[in-house]
């Protein structure tokens, strides 16, 4: 485990302040199952962040592969506090319907797009907010019972977040006011490698990346590892091509890969697949995406 750096004078400490006093409670932890959040909650587990958590939410878009639904359903038996999941309903699905969660708009993937004019851009992220931070944001409420639309008084809660210090730029403060964001991770001064080995040093399997199948965030690595199961590509293929048909209100064409070729057609081959030594041997670690 790293040791202790700057990031606890920051945000972290101001959050620990509060908790000290008293001031804040319960504590909620934001799971997305993936290898930094299922560290943290493995981690107040063995009382090694405290104090030890009323729940962990899991967002479930329905679009995540096998393994990390087995992986949570293991994570479920480590835990000495509940895990409540929660969905918004099935991203894929909407996607094919062309609407979002409220069935009121299309749903909006950053998908890779190719103008008319040859530009290229890239769609609107509102799948994070309408199928993660939203059920979340539900459960919370729930939880702590109010109902919707009931005002709550300001930090009436904690929400732990399963960011590392490799990716403290994405460290944002809680829009809700009843609600005070954490980072225990950055707290303790530790990256995802770090992480992963405060696993093994348990003797606890590495998690699965937690992320939807068509996400177009995969790296060129991401998307080969679903490949390898070919029932996992074949959906990701299918979905590909039935976003290429514009939605309204956009002329543009949309593709899952960067590449903005049709995921079939890409070429995911390595160097070493070519005859070719990898120097580099570089692997995005799911920093853009989750």
């Amino acid at each position: 485990m790293a040791s202790r750096g700057p990031w606890r004078r920051g945000h972290g400490a101001r959050v620990m302040d509060l908790v000290a006093d008293g001031q804040v409670q319960p504590h909620f932890i934001s799971l997305g199952a993936g290898v930094q959040s299922s560290t943290m909650a493995l981690m107040a587990a063995h009382s090694e962040i405290n104090p030890m958590p009323t729940a962990a939410i899991f967002s479930d878009t329905q679009w995540e592969p096998p393994q990390v639904y087995d992986w949570l359903a293991w994570l479920e038996q480590q835990l000495p506090f509940p895990v409540m999941r929660v969905t918004a309903g099935s991203l894929r699905e909407d996607v094919l319907r062309k609407q979002n969660a409220d069935a009121g708009r299309f749903a909006s993937v950053p998908w890779h797009i190719t103008n008319p004019d040859g530009s290229t851009s890239m769609g609107r992220r509102q799948c994070t907010s309408e199928y993660k931070i939203q059920p979340l944001i539900k459960a919370r409420r729930r939880l702590m019972g109010y109902p919707p639309r009931v005002r709550i008084p300001a930090k009436s809660c904690v929400t732990w977040i399963g960011i590392s210090i490799d990716e403290a730029a994405r460290m944002k403060d809680s829009l809700e006011r009843w609600n005070v964001n954490r980072w225990p991770l950055i707290e303790a001064g530790m990256s995802r490698h770090d992480c992963l080995r405060w696993m093994d040093k348990h003797g606890y399997p590495a998690p699965p990346k937690s992320s939807c199948i068509g996400c177009p965030f995969h790296s060129d690595a991401e998307w080969r590892r679903i490949k390898a199961n070919p029932v996992l590509w074949a959906d990701a293929v299918a979905i590909d091509a039935a976003i290429r048909q514009p939605v309204r209100g956009m002329k543009g064409e949309q593709f899952m890969h960067r590449s903005r070729k049709p995921l079939a057609e890409v070429d995911l081959t390595t160097l070493e697949d070519h005859g070719q030594l990898n120097m580099w041997n570089i692997e995005c670690e799911g920093m853009c995406g989750v």
